[in-house]
């Protein structure tokens, strides 16, 4: 798994965990049972031909398979619903708030704090010079141990904003929709690959982005500048 750069990361990563250990004790004691009756309940060679004891009349048994599954279900939901709630709790308190505009076929980032802007705006990459050294598209600067919330639309079709690194996505909607969420960064500097993860057209696989974690006091000269540039 990446690893993640933000507090909700972690979170999310919990949930993965949590659901691939259960996933595989499943897995487990399926393939034991697969097994026990593969090898304890064959035919023998000079058994009568019929038919084995049947259990579909078994009310205990026929219990036991509908309740099991459903507390199953019941803690998948429980666990699901409880790490979304925290996961998409928006207070309005981020001192950084980030416009998020995906269109046909780039980003546009619009980053607000202490009252100056800074746009970012890119345009479809070259897929040919792309490269882990050198990630292409606009690039998102935002600061290390910040709260930051995350407008985002869409002028056009759907499209989805992925970072890997904040292990999880969100839809970006046209119309009179804007899709919330905040994320509070660790203390981790570094560039991390973004792109859009919903297939929006004929060159979706363009909308390639970056964002890149900085110190606060960088992240505040960088808007000083990019803000003053813009007048």
């Amino acid at each position: 798994m990446p690893e993640g750069v933000t507090e909700q990361s972690t979170v999310i990563q919990t949930l993965w965990n949590g659901a691939w250990i259960a996933a595989l004790a499943t897995g487990v004691v399926v393939w034991a049972l697969i097994l026990w009756a593969s090898a304890f309940h064959r035919k023998k060679k000079n058994s009568v031909d019929q038919l084995p004891p049947q259990v579909r009349y078994n009310l205990p048994i026929e219990i036991l398979y509908t309740v099991v599954p459903v507390i199953m279900v019941a803690v998948f939901f429980f666990f699901t619903a409880r790490d979304e709630t925290a996961i998409m709790k928006v207070d309005g308190d981020a001192p950084v708030k980030v416009a998020v505009e995906g269109y046909q076929w780039s980003w546009r980032f619009t980053t607000d704090f202490q009252g100056q802007k800074a746009v970012t705006a890119g345009v479809p990459v070259d897929l040919s010079k792309q490269s882990l050294q050198t990630p292409q598209g606009p690039q998102l600067v935002l600061p290390v141990n910040t709260k930051i919330q995350f407008d985002l639309h869409s002028p056009d079709v759907i499209h989805s904003f992925w970072v890997p690194a904040f292990l999880f996505k969100q839809d970006v909607f046209p119309g009179n929709v804007h899709n919330k969420f905040e994320i509070t960064t660790l203390n981790r500097t570094g560039v991390f690959f973004g792109r859009c993860a919903e297939l929006c057209g004929v060159d979706h696989s363009r909308m390639l982005f970056s964002v890149k974690l900085v110190p606060q006091a960088e992240f505040a000269q960088y808007i000083k500048t990019q803000a003053g540039s813009a007048q």
